[in-house]
């Protein structure tokens, strides 16, 4: 697949951000046909689509599948613990505004482990962008349940299938006001190029929060690229009404709307609602030079 796959008539190499601004020489290691390889792609396209340089970014990956990416994609990146990346997204965000902070996580660790920290993140609602890689499953420790697993589908340790209801994670996120939710598929490259670029313009405003569906070839055998092929149905993207987002997000099934589901303008970040005016951390930081520990390293 190359760049032009996703929008025929953009040029990714001939801007003052290009592609290859994002070039890390560390090669993927997901499987063949992993969803996380779409995702990969959108991202760096859709920073470049916005122009938004490498060292204006900071990129928080959890542990898992994700997590891989934080060696394959170039600029500042931190790596946390599993299930903890909102609060460290978060802290960043809220040290020094100016810089984008785009986090990943997976299934697993978003709506098990960190479930907690998802929920309070959108309660406080932090400025900062968060992707969910949503594969049904935890894909790195080798195809356990998680907790969007489709009851029925067997997994390592679930033979017969996990007994626990299905969560509906983008239902809940509306039905906690979130500002801003979305779902993509990481079949639809276009389509999830164009939802990142508004998840990470959105962030001013408040959490934009975006659950990716995606393929796991190696462990998740029920919902390949012809199970959501078959089910999904592209929404228009300027949709300001909960209740209709919420009606649209409660099918994940059989009818999953995929776009831009939920959007509030009128969204007050945490900054905003504590009325914050002192410096921010990053400028109260003085600066060092760290030359003569680099050279006793050599």
């Amino acid at each position: 697949m190359s760049c032009n796959d996703c929008h025929p008539n953009y040029d990714y190499e001939s801007q003052a951000v290009k592609v290859s601004d994002y070039y890390s020489d560390v090669q993927p290691t997901w499987c063949s046909g992993c969803g996380d390889y779409a995702i990969w792609a959108a991202i760096k396209r859709a920073l470049v689509e916005l122009q938004i340089p490498t060292h204006d970014v900071l990129f928080c990956f959890d542990i898992g599948c994700n997590g891989n990416m934080s060696d394959k994609i170039k600029g500042y990146r931190v790596h946390s613990l599993h299930g903890r990346v909102l609060p460290l997204a978060a802290g960043a965000k809220l040290a020094n505004p100016n810089v984008k902070v785009i986090a990943f996580a997976g299934d697993g660790a978003t709506y098990s482990e960190g479930i907690n920290h998802f929920i309070n993140t959108i309660r406080n609602n932090y400025p900062i962008t968060f992707f969910v890689h949503n594969n049904g499953n935890y894909g790195l420790t080798t195809g356990q349940a998680s907790a969007t697993t489709k009851q029925g589908a067997k997994r390592t340790a679930n033979p017969d299938g996990p007994s626990a209801d299905t969560l509906n994670p983008v239902h809940m996120a509306l039905s906690l006001n979130a500002p801003f939710v979305a779902r993509g598929f990481s079949g639809n490259l276009r389509q999830l190029v164009e939802i990142f670029k508004e998840a990470i313009m959105f962030q001013d405003k408040g959490l934009a929060y975006v659950d990716i569906l995606q393929t796991c070839p190696t462990y998740n055998k029920e919902m390949t690229i012809e199970y959501y092929e078959e089910r999904i149905k592209q929404v228009d993207t300027k949709r300001s009404d909960l209740e209709d987002a919420l009606k649209l997000a409660k099918d994940q099934d059989n009818n999953i709307a995929t776009g831009v589901l939920y959007r509030n303008e009128n969204s007050l970040d945490y900054l905003s609602r504590i009325g914050r005016k002192q410096t921010n951390a990053v400028n109260e930081v003085s600066q060092y030079s760290i030359d003569k520990f680099v050279q006793e390293l050599i």
